[in-house]
């Protein structure tokens, strides 16, 4: 099949658009997209320090790299931070790959790791978890692993962590919190997230691209991404992802559609924000609303002491 823009071998025929794009004009067209939803939500500003988020999978590497490439025509400084939970088998095959991109692009990379900074890796937290009837693994790594991101990239003085969420993973949240009739979380998705005291803003240039359609870019560009599951995937989410794969496969454009009409209800959503003070966590100096931060609030409940306050020396 030829490439409806260029006559070429096409790769990949874009259901959405009723397309078909050879390598060339497929990477081009991704380059564009990502483009177009940093200048349309302002998510770079000139002079911005942007730390991107990677973990060595598709998405991660696709958002370094194309960070990389628009920091060479814009004056912005982008650096690369991995967080190493300590899972087996699938972050340590990983962080080579995020390091060698990083490299690769004339990028810093910084990893913080969990045994460093909790004294135990994931693996050993998800089973004291367990043992005390605590969250799951994914909870778990997912309310640790956040307040990491944030105060790795405040200490390294960011004005922006850019995460590679992807529209597949962007609809799926808009769906679980409808689901769970989250509106407090609903309120805060966007390509942008508000820069309170001390809380670092995060951006997604990837969240109108499809999570195939980056896989598909990152094998073009031959990033040798990681491309494992993570083995602590599950939950709800899981069930989410299967229905909202189904229904884009027997109706193209169910996902855009999701993520369009969820853009144009969030103005309208009513949310009361809570006037209260940022106060500084006792354990580890983190902002936090209570005496403890969600973090330490959670290690102490499981009777994990944090070893280190500061991660970047």
């Amino acid at each position: 099949q030829e490439c409806d823009f260029c006559g070429r071998r096409a790769v990949y025929y874009q259901r959405t658009a009723g397309v078909h794009r050879c390598d060339r004009c497929f990477i081009e067209n991704i380059e564009k997209r990502f483009r177009r939803t940093v200048s349309k939500n302002n998510l770079i500003e000139p002079d911005d320090r942007v730390i991107a988020a990677v973990s060595g999978g598709t998405d991660s590497l696709t958002n370094l790299h194309l960070l990389g490439k628009y920091a060479e025509y814009k004056d912005v400084e982008i650096l690369s931070l991995t967080i190493d939970e300590g899972i087996e088998g699938y972050r340590d095959e990983s962080i080579p790959i995020a390091r060698k991109n990083s490299k690769k692009l004339g990028i810093e990379h910084v990893v913080v790791s969990f045994e460093e900074v909790f004294g135990k890796k994931l693996d050993e937290l998800a089973k004291i978890s367990q043992e005390k009837n605590g969250p799951d693994p994914c909870t778990l790594c997912g309310i640790l692993r956040r307040s990491l991101l944030n105060q790795a990239s405040r200490e390294l003085k960011a004005d922006k962590l850019a995460t590679g969420h992807n529209l597949d993973d962007e609809t799926q949240t808009i769906i679980l919190n409808y689901v769970r009739g989250d509106i407090a979380r609903l309120s805060r998705l966007g390509a942008k997230s508000k820069g309170k005291e001390r809380f670092v803003p995060r951006i997604k240039p990837l969240r109108e691209i499809k999570e195939k359609e980056i896989a598909i870019y990152a094998m073009l560009n031959d990033l040798g991404a990681h491309v494992d599951n993570c083995p602590y995937v599950g939950g709800m989410r899981s069930e989410v992802r299967e229905f909202v794969n189904k229904m884009e496969k027997n109706h193209p454009t169910t996902k855009f559609k999701i993520l369009r009409m969820f853009d144009k209800l969030k103005p309208h959503i009513p949310v009361e924000e809570e006037e209260f003070d940022l106060k500084n966590c006792k354990i580890c100096g983190e902002p936090s609303t209570k005496k403890l931060c969600r973090s330490c609030e959670l290690l102490k409940s499981l009777e994990i002491e944090r070893k280190e306050k500061t991660l970047i020396s």
